[in-house]
């Protein structure tokens, strides 16, 4: 059994979380800014389908970017020198969550990026804390992520892609920028093949919990743009 969280109840200790499905912590609560800003700050994140509850996660191990560990092969790198490709960040916030939303290929129809959530990170972008960092070929936005921004800790939560490495070209500059303004860590959530490939591993959630508890009181980044020689 997990808690059901009213409008004043705080989260659990994440150590309560389940095994089976892995790190799912608690129902209900809502998407406010200050639940959510709260969640992050305690190294949980909401992922639920529409028409469910508010589920609440903290997965054991939880996976994670450093950012100076991004892993950019030959080919990558050579991508990167082209240049024929312009990165942003917080120009198409909510084009950004609406393309992650969309279905990608061998998926159904269903996402749990619905419209109560791009409310919800929309107002977080409002507010200086959510983020997005876009990918622009010839005009046209191709790709990009969006994540939580808070003291010196990076949560990333989907990135999508309709151009060759578009995404991973986002990813990398953003690591790159980050690992510039001393953010330790980028939260990647749950294991995929894709992040592994980048450079991101698995460490345990005790690990995790102890660095995010420092990095998260770190004064905030306020201007979010990207520095032009990264890659120079």
């Amino acid at each position: 059994m997990i808690p059901w969280l009213t409008e004043d109840s705080p989260f659990p200790p994440v150590e309560n979380a389940l095994r089976t499905p892995n790190g799912l912590l608690a129902a209900g609560g809502d998407l406010s800014s200050h639940r959510l800003l709260d969640a992050y700050r305690h190294g949980v994140f909401p992922w639920f389908n529409l028409g469910e509850p508010v589920l609440w996660w903290s997965p054991d191990p939880r996976m994670v970017l450093f950012p100076d560990e991004i892993n950019v092969t030959r080919s990558l790198a050579r991508v990167l020198r082209n240049a024929a490709y312009e990165v942003r960040c917080d120009t198409a916030f909510e084009q950004v969550m609406h393309a992650c939303a969309a279905p990608r290929r061998g998926q159904q129809s269903g996402t749990w990026i619905h419209e109560d959530m791009i409310a919800a990170y929309c107002e977080l972008n409002r507010m200086g804390y959510a983020h997005s960092v876009e990918t622009w070929i010839d005009g046209k936005l191709t790709g990009g992520l969006y994540g939580i921004g808070i003291g010196r800790m990076f949560y990333g939560e989907s990135m999508f892609s309709n151009a060759s490495n578009a995404s991973k070209i986002a990813l990398v500059h953003l690591a790159r920028q980050l690992e510039r303004w001393g953010f330790g860590m980028i939260d990647c959530q749950m294991k995929t093949l894709h992040l592994a490939s980048l450079g991101a591993r698995e460490i345990p959630r005790s690990d995790f919990i102890v660095r995010l508890q420092e990095l998260v009181h770190y004064a905030p980044v306020t201007d979010w743009r990207l520095d032009t020689d990264l890659f120079t």
